[in-house]
C-alpha cells in the first residue's frame, strides 16, 4: 500500500498529538511520585518539580513503620473490591440480561425503575438509617460492600446494551429448542461472550471501591479492623494535618522531622499504584466493551 505524502504528514501529526495527550496522563503520576521522595523542606520552600534539589525517603521511612496495618488495610481493601466486584457484576448482569430479552413482562417498568436512581435517591440520612436500623450492617464486613455500591444503574444500562447489540437473539432461540433455561443460557452463552463489557463494568466497579472510604467513615464505628487502605491512609494525613496544627497534643511526636506534605503524596502513590499495575492487563477487554457497549440501538 503506498502513502502519499499527505497521509504520512498527517500521521506524524497524530503521532505527535497522541504522544502529547499521553504524557498529559502519566506525568502526573510521575509528578507525584517525585513529591513523596522530595525532602521534606525543599518541597515546602521551592514547590512540586520534577527535578527535586534534595530526595529523601523519610515519608516512606514513615510509612514502613506502619507496614502492619497498612498490610493489612492493603488485605482488607483487597477482599472487599474482590467481593463487591464480583456481586456487582454478578446482580447487574443477571438484571442486564432480563431487561435483554424482547419479551420480558413488565420490561418498560422495570428499566424504568433502573434509570430513575440514576437521577433520585433517598439521601443519606435515610439510607444510614435503613442500612444501620433494618439491615444491621454497622460494624459489618456487609457494611463496606452492600451500601451504594452492589447495584450500579450505570452497569446495568450499559450491559444491557452490549447484550441487546452484540448476542442475537438467534442464539437464545436456539438454546431454547436445545432444552436450555434462562440460568443456562445466561451461564453458557451470556458469560461468556459478555466479556468485554463484563470487565470494562467490573474495573469501573472494583476502581469505586478500592477508592471508597466514605462506607467505612458512616458504617464502621468501633471495629478498626475493618478499615481498607483508603480510610487508614485517610485517617494518618488527618492525624498528620492535626498534629501539624497543635504541636503540643503530640508531645511525643516531632515534628519538625515529620514530612506531612511529601507523606501526602507518598500516601495517594501507594493509594492508586495497584490499579495502574493491573489496567494495563484489561485494557484490551476495556477499550472493546465501552465501545460496544456504549451503541446505541
Amino acid at each position: 500500500m503506498i502513502i502519499s505524502k499527505s497521509q504520512k504528514t498527517a500521521m506524524v501529526f497524530v503521532h505527535i498529538f497522541l504522544t502529547a495527550l499521553a504524557l498529559m496522563m502519566i506525568l502526573p503520576f510521575i509528578l507525584l511520585f517525585i513529591g513523596s521522595i522530595t525532602e521534606e523542606n525543599t518541597l515546602i520552600a521551592n514547590g512540586y518539580s520534577f527535578f527535586p534539589k534534595v530526595l529523601s525517603t523519610s515519608a516512606y521511612e514513615y510509612l514502613i513503620q506502619s507496614s502492619g496495618e497498612i498490610g493489612r488495610a492493603y488485605m482488607m481493601t483487597i477482599l472487599i473490591t474482590v467481593v463487591g466486584t464480583g456481586l456487582n457484576i454478578l446482580l447487574s448482569s443477571m438484571l442486564a440480561y432480563g431487561l435483554s430479552l424482547q419479551n420480558l413482562p413488565f420490561k418498560r417498568l422495570i428499566s424504568f425503575f433502573v434509570f430513575f436512581t440514576m437521577l433520585f435517591n433517598g439521601g443519606l440520612v435515610p439510607t444510614y438509617l435503613m442500612y444501620t436500623t433494618y439491615l444491621h450492617i454497622k460494624d459489618t464486613f456487609a457494611g463496606l460492600v452492600v451500601p451504594q455500591f452492589l447495584v450500579s444503574a450505570m452497569n446495568v444500562i450499559m450491559i444491557r446494551t452490549f447484550f441487546t447489540n452484540s448476542i442475537p437473539s438467534a442464539l437464545y432461540e436456539a438454546a431454547n429448542i436445545d432444552g436450555a433455561g434462562h440460568f443456562r443460557i445466561f451461564k453458557t452463552i451470556v458469560l461468556p461472550l459478555g466479556k468485554p463489557i463484563l470487565v470494562s463494568m467490573g474495573l469501573f466497579s472494583a476502581l469505586t471501591y478500592w477508592n471508597d472510604w466514605t462506607n467505612a467513615l458512616y458504617y464502621i464505628r468501633d471495629k478498626r479492623s475493618l478499615w481498607g487502605i483508603q480510610s487508614l491512609l485517610n485517617k494518618m494525613i488527618t492525624d498528620i494535618q492535626y498534629l501539624a496544627q497543635n504541636p503540643n497534643a503530640g508531645a511525643q511526636v516531632d515534628m519538625s522531622n515529620m514530612p506531612s506534605a511529601s507523606m501526602r503524596m507518598a500516601i495517594a502513590f501507594i493509594g492508586v499504584l495497584p490499579i495502574l499495575c493491573i489496567f494495563p492487563f484489561l485494557q484490551k477487554y476495556f477499550a472493546k466493551g465501552i465501545a460496544v457497549g456504549a451503541v446505541k440501538g
